[in-house]
């Protein structure tokens, strides 16, 4: 039997695909702002990692989402989430939208929940870290102990790959890891996107091993359209995490867009990438 289907796809619930004449086959990657880092120690979370690209994977361990089809003549707008500011009440990363793929910006650090969620922090003695959104990213890690030394250190943020490394005690002396990032080659080379930040401390580093994320105690920020979060600190102002990024592909070349995305080639597709917003017409 042959079936023809408008919008979202999946290969495995249907025999053969017929594309309309008016539709192009596209893939994406949208990544939302990285979150903020906490004065009291939490880092933040990267913001929410979403991909179709087969073989791929979205955030949280997810499978990459269905094939989309989308009609020519239409203009699909085009949002890259700003990074939450970091601080001593830190904020949640901007969402990032393509169409109506919309990735959750990145919890802030002091268990927010977000895309990946904030690691906790120490202040006050122990805490949860916060949740991530299901097919988007991990929680942030916990903080398991207070021994009442009074360090406050924080747990990391988690990432799209891995959750927040968990922290013995708020007095260990040292901010625990933010979560990895993901990695995708949608352009053709490899990159790694929405790492977890460290969590601060008074005296001692955590990294964000995503390679994406902030650091710990000298409370790094997260790097610009990486989605990664920010880093705590415990005795001076958490950082800002990263702002997002939307990567579109297709083998139809796009017939318009704003907001001035870099283009390329690759394996027969046309890429487009987008460090602010814009949109994009087939």
């Amino acid at each position: 039997m042959t079936r023809s289907y408008l919008g979202y796809v999946s290969s495995q619930t249907i025999d053969t695909i017929v594309v309309q004449p008016g539709l192009v086959e596209v893939e994406y990657l949208v990544v939302a702002g990285g979150g903020g880092g906490s004065t009291f120690s939490g880092g933040g979370g990267a913001g929410g990692y979403r991909t179709n690209v087969p073989g791929e994977t979205s955030g949280g361990g997810a499978s990459a989402e269905p094939t989309l089809y989308l009609p020519k003549g239409t203009a699909f707008t085009v949002t890259v989430g700003a990074g939450g500011a970091g601080g001593s009440s830190p904020a949640n990363g901007g969402l990032s939208v393509f169409g109506t793929i919309v990735s959750v910006g990145g919890g802030a650090g002091g268990n927010q929940a977000g895309g990946s969620g904030g690691g906790a922090t120490g202040a006050g003695g122990s805490g949860t870290g916060g949740a991530g959104t299901t097919g988007m990213g991990y929680a942030g890690g916990n903080v398991l102990a207070d021994l009442g030394s009074g360090n406050e250190s924080g747990a990391g943020g988690g990432g799209a790959g891995a959750v927040g490394s968990n922290l013995a005690s708020a007095s260990s002396g040292t901010g625990s890891n933010g979560g990895n990032g993901q990695s995708t080659s949608i352009t053709g080379s490899s990159a790694t996107y929405a790492g977890g930040a460290g969590g601060g401390s008074r005296f001692a580093t955590g990294t964000g091993t995503g390679g994406t994320g902030g650091g710990g105690n000298a409370g790094v920020a997260g790097s610009t359209n990486t989605g990664g979060g920010g880093g705590g600190r415990s005795t001076s102002t958490g950082q800002a995490g990263g702002s997002g990024i939307v990567i579109i592909r297709s083998k139809t070349a796009a017939a318009s867009t704003t907001g001035s995305p870099t283009t390329g080639t690759t394996g027969g597709y046309t890429f487009y990438t987008f460090t602010g917003n814009g949109s994009i017409t087939w």
